[in-house]
Parts: structure tokens; sequence; C-alpha cells
């Protein structure tokens, strides 16, 4: 059955819980049966979900595709305004606040529950009405929760002052406080939501991920008029300048570099899978992920790849508590309304999770792969198209904010290692591959359109030319034991990088001669250290991972192993090492050195210093101009086995080293399922 019939069905079950669900909620807009101190608490969150609702409505009637652009535009403005700019500071999505005004634990609790509330603006795009049911389900179990407690504590003081003499009333009213349920209730019934739902939200999500029937996002590209602003709130993402000027600057460029851009991409994915040795004619699905406005793009790269066999898989970034990882947009999305938010609600799970969740969703997560293997079979790998520019961003340590214990900790780092062996038992590493490209944003500067057409010539550089340049500093390279990489003037960098031997010489090499396939734009080369006689200190002055700012941030390595780590984001220099233990290290105690580059597109650092975007630069293209290295997986995990040869016809063998090997004994030992890129600039 195609998937839209299958929602409709899904709505029509909850169809009756539904209006019984909203009705409450208008109740709960002007009643006073709670503790006087969460009243504005519960009123405010009731009044939103009413917002969302409304939106439902709109979309299933029609009504919405009446609406003006000023009206659109209203309307989203509306849905995220709550943690928009400086209203986050007395928004209950905030755990600063939410502790301030309700308590620590129980603040804290019900911040989660705001946060998860706000998940429900794209289920009221999507019209998924059982999604919707869901959270408000939720909402008004632990609404009733405080009422009973009131009622219980109302009814208390009640007797008592019936039963005690005159003089002692005035005291007992004094003793009286307002009702509040114990802790443990709220957060076991948020538990037992994640763990129960998990059957909804995490399956779902699986099958979004692979399921080209799951189509929401596919039909508006495809479909909408992208000469008119107006699809772009159709996907009901924040939506900022940034999304509207993206749009309006693909319009205003000529067909042919359109295409272009379209043709490196898709091409790119192609290539990669020839490059590494592997069959794109058995996949029939590609991930396409994006950030809105390049959406006359991604059309054409859907059409591309339908040519090549391949049907589209577009999903949205998650936002609900189950299905989120941590602060990280894998998917597409719009604008992120408030870095901070994100930041401050990574870790919610740490609130309730324990060992029993964790073996409730790897226990579905092996339920919809076993069920759906064969589709599971067919994913190819996802297709990337990132953006840059934005005001790097560095957050604010926040003490109320959730954050996972040691025992916490120990358990993300398995459900990650074992998630990663499950979902490589059904779409194979040696079976798949990706490829990831950038652009920028106007809130680049002033020069967007000139910095815009610069990145199109960056990615679209002549591969053959990069090709014969790298080949003769491989060859070099080839002939040594180990690299010596020491930064100049204030960079502290002083670490030597051994480097695999090779048996065969004339036919083997330690380096990959990277052009633009799978990593656009061309210019690299790259190897997997040997991590024995591997030791030294990495500095960079600035740098820029994964959407976050770090300063002044040093690593240093023993054989290979990250043993100690400092940042200056922090007056505090402990909360500067649980930045980066949390952010480069995930949770690991330590992290091998998985790959040393040499970054060779000296145009993408011209243009850099010409346009002064350095610090604005995406890791993808920063990598690219001067000497990287990543902590982490190898770029070859899930698939060393596979041989793989330069375009001069030497096998590349520094594929491994002695963590990737232990996979032939135990591969929960092999993986850390994480590979973060650092450059250490030119200049430095």
């Amino acid at each position: 059955m195609d998937r839209k019939e299958i929602q409709k069905g899904r709505n029509r079950q909850y169809e009756e819980r539904h209006v019984l669900a909203v009705g409450r909620l208008r109740g709960i807009v002007s009643e006073e049966t709670v503790s006087a101190q969460y009243v504005p608490y519960f009123q405010d969150t009731a009044l939103f979900l009413l917002e969302v609702e409304n939106v439902r409505r709109k979309i299933a009637s029609g009504e919405w595709e009446r609406y003006s652009l000023e009206e659109m535009h209203s309307l989203n403005e509306i849905l995220y305004s709550d943690i928009a700019g400086a209203r986050y500071e007395r928004s209950y999505a905030n755990p600063a606040f939410a502790v301030e005004m309700l308590g620590p634990d129980m603040g804290r609790l019900l911040c989660l529950l705001y946060a998860e509330m706000r998940s429900g603006i794209p289920y009221a795009f999507e019209g998924r009405m059982d999604y919707l049911t869901i959270l408000y389900e939720l909402f008004l179990e632990i609404y009733n929760c405080f009422e009973r407690a009131e009622k219980d504590v109302t009814e208390k003081f009640r007797q008592q002052e019936h039963i005690q003499p005159e003089g002692s009333r005035e005291s007992a009213q004094d003793e009286q406080k307002g009702g509040v349920p114990q802790v443990k209730e709220i957060r076991d019934i948020i538990y037992w939501y994640a763990s129960d739902y998990c059957d909804v939200f995490l399956a779902d999500r699986i099958l979004e991920q692979i399921d080209p029937d799951s189509s929401f996002a596919v039909d508006i590209i495809e479909h909408a008029d992208l000469e008119n602003d107006r699809y772009l709130y159709r996907f009901g993402e924040y939506i900022t300048e940034n999304e509207l000027g993206t749009a309006r600057h693909l319009r205003a460029l000529p067909e042919e570099t359109i295409r272009k851009m379209a043709d490196v991409y898709t091409e790119g994915y192609r290539i990669g899978f020839i490059n590494t040795g592997k069959d794109l004619s058995k996949k029939s699905v590609v991930n396409i992920r994006y950030t809105l406005g390049f959406e006359k793009v991604i059309r054409i790269a859907i059409d591309n790849f339908r040519k090549m066999g391949l049907k589209p898989v577009i999903y949205r970034a998650a936002s609900g508590l189950v299905t989120k990882r941590e602060h990280h947009k894998i998917g597409y999305f719009g604008a992120v309304v408030n870095w901070q938010y994100e930041y401050d609600h990574r870790q919610d799970q740490a609130l309730f999770m324990d060992k029993r969740y964790i073996e409730r969703r790897l226990e579905v997560m092996r339920t919809v792969y076993e069920q759906h293997r064969e589709l599971a079979a067919q994913f190819a790998g996802p297709a990337v198209m990132e953006t840059f520019g934005e005001k790097p961003f560095s957050p604010k340590a926040v003490p109320e904010a959730p954050s996972y214990t040691e025992a916490q900790r120990e358990l993300a780092l398995q459900y990650d290692s074992r998630s990663g062996q499950l979902t490589n038992e059904y779409i194979k590493g040696e079976e798949r591959s990706f490829t990831i490209v950038a652009y920028p944003i106007p809130e680049i500067g002033e020069k967007y359109p000139e910095i815009f057409d610069e990145v199109i010539k960056i990615n679209t550089l002549d591969a053959k030319l990069y090709e014969k340049v790298q080949q003769t500093m491989i060859d070099a390279l080839d002939q040594g034991e180990y690299v010596h990489v020491a930064g100049k003037g204030e960079n502290r960098t002083d670490i030597r990088v051994r480097l695999h031997e090779l048996e065969e010489p004339e036919k083997e090499t330690k380096f990959e001669n990277c052009v633009a396939d799978v990593n656009i734009p061309v210019g690299e080369v790259f190897t997997s250290p040997v991590l024995e006689g591997t030791s030294g200190v990495l500095h960079v002055s600035r740098v820029y991972l994964e959407g976050l700012e770090y300063n002044d941030l040093e690593l240093t390595f023993q054989d290979g192993m990250i043993t100690d780590y400092r940042c200056g984001n922090f007056r505090d220099e402990e909360q500067g090492r649980r930045y980066i233990y949390d952010n480069v290290l995930k949770n690991h105690e330590t992290l091998p050195l998985g790959e040393f580059a040499i970054g060779t597109n000296t145009t993408a650092y011209v243009a850099a210093k010409k346009y002064g975007i350095e610090n604005k630069m995406p890791i993808l293209i920063a990598e690219k101009t001067g000497p990287h290295f990543a902590v982490g997986d190898t770029c070859y995990s899930w698939s060393e086995d596979i041989r793989v040869y330069n375009p001069c016809g030497k096998e590349i063998v520094a594929k491994d080293n002695s963590i990737s090997l232990k996979r032939k004994e135990d591969v929960s030992k092999a993986y850390f399922n994480c590979h973060t890129d650092i450059t250490v600039p030119y200049e430095e």
C-alpha cells in the first residue's frame, strides 16, 4: 500500500482520540486547576499546541494553499518565535529559565516536555495526525498528574481546616503549598512514552531513511512552482533570508549553471562507486540531504539519479526526542532558529535513559530492518549538499541543561557501536558510498553572489590536472617513513605521523589520490597512519567542526591515540575539556588518529583569503587548504577489505590501523563510529 494511504489510515484510527485531546487542550488555556507556579507553563504550552493544531487543519482543508506569501511568513514566525533571539531567555524551552521558574528537577523534565511538543510543527505540515495525537496525550497525561496533585492537597487542606481548632487554622493555611506530583512520576511517564513509542517514531524513522515511497519532500521539490517563494514555507521548516536568498539567487543563474551544479553533485556520487570498486547497479535508492533553498539544483539532481536507476529518499532532520541525534542535523532542514537551544537539548535523554531503554531501541531497529531486509539492501548511501557562511557558533555552558552521567555515556557508546553494527548488517559498508559538496548562503556577506560563483568554480576544478600534481606528491611521500608537521609562529603543532610500509612499491601506494568524487572539491591526498610511532601535538587557533566553533584547540597524541586535550572556549578549562569530550571525542576516553592528509586546493585557499571567509569555510573545503588530521575511524571503515587503486594503477594499502584490525576478532572494538577532520591552515 502507498505510504500516503497508510498515513490516511493511521489518521482515521487516531481521529477520535485526536478530537478529545484537542478539546481538552482548549480547556487548559483558561483554567487554573494546577499549582499556581505551573499554571503559566501549562497554559503557554497548550496555546502553542493549539497553534500547531490550527496549522494542521489549514493544511488538511486546503486553506493553507490560499494564503498569501506574507501570511505564510507571518505564521512561520509565530511557530518559531518562542526560541528565537532574546525570547529564548524567557522561554520554557530554555533549561535555565525552566529551572528558575519550575524548580531544578521538575524544571528540567518540563523543559524537555516543551521541547518535545515543539517537534509537532513538522507533523502538522506532513499531516501526521497520529503523531500529533501522541504528543497531545503525553502533555495531557502530565497535566493530569499536576491536576490530581493539586486536588489532593486542596482536599487535604479542607479536611484539616474542618477538624482543627479555630486558632490553628491560620498556621495550617500558611503551611499549605500547591500540589506537585513526584518527580519520579513525571520521569516515568516520559520514559514510557519514549520506550512505548519507539515502535512508532523510531520504526518510522528507519523506514523513511530507506523507503522512496516516503515522498513528502520529493513531492514538493518535483511539483511545486520553484519560481515563487511560497513553496519554501510548505516544508514546515523555519525560513529566513538565507533560504529565501538562496532560492532567489538560483533563479537568477543560467539554467546551464544550475545543471552544472547538479551534475557535479550526482557525477561525484556515481564516480565514487567506480573509484572504490563498488557496484552501483545493485542499488536502487539514494538519500539526498540538503538545506532548503537549493530546490532548483535538487530537482535536476533527482532526475539525474533516476537516470542512474536510483529513486530519491529525502527525509527531514529529526527533532523529536526518540529520533534526533543530539544537536546534529541529518536530513533536510531550513534555518536553525537557535543553535543554543539545539545544544541545550542535545542530551535530553539523560533525564531517563537506562540500559532497558537502549535495548528497546536496538530491538526496534532489528525488527524494522529484518522486516524490510530487501529494501535496506537497496540503499546506496547519502548524497549531501552542505551550506556554509553562517556566524560561527560557540555554545554557552548551561549547567541546568541535561547531561549524561558516566554510566549513561557508556550506554550511549554501546548503543552507537551496536546500532552501527546492526545497520552494517543490513546496509553493508562495503557496498555503499556517498558524496558531499558545499555552497555558501547569503549570510556569508554582501559579496555573496561573487563568493557563490567562486565556490562553483572551486567545486568544478579540473580533476585531471590535480590528479597529476597530487600523484607527484604521493610518489615522494611513498618514499617516507613518517611525515613531520610543525606549526609556525604561534601555532604549537608538532607531530610525527608514521606511514605504512610498502611491500611492493612498484605496485602499492600509501596515499589515496583524492579527486572530486565522494569528497568535492578536488584537492587532497590522504592515508591511514600507523598508530604506533605517531605522536605529538596538533594545535589550531580557530576551527569550526560540525557546526561548533573551537578556539585554541589542542590535542596531544601518543602512539596515535589522544592522551590530552584542551581549548580556549571557556574560562574554566574543565568546561573546555568537557566540550571536547562531548563533541570531538564523542564521549570516548580516547580516539585514534584515523586519517592524515595534505590539502592541495590553493584556489580555495586564495578565495577564502580574498573574501575574508577563512573562519566560515566548511571543513569539506577547508581540509583541502592545508594539512589535516581526522580523529576517529579511518576513511575506509567498514570497507577495508575492498581493494582500491589510484588512477596510476597502484593499489592503496594503507587502509587499516591496529584498532580497525580488531574487526577480525571483535568488531565492537574496531570502530568508534565517528570521524572528525581538523585542518591546520596554510598560514599556521
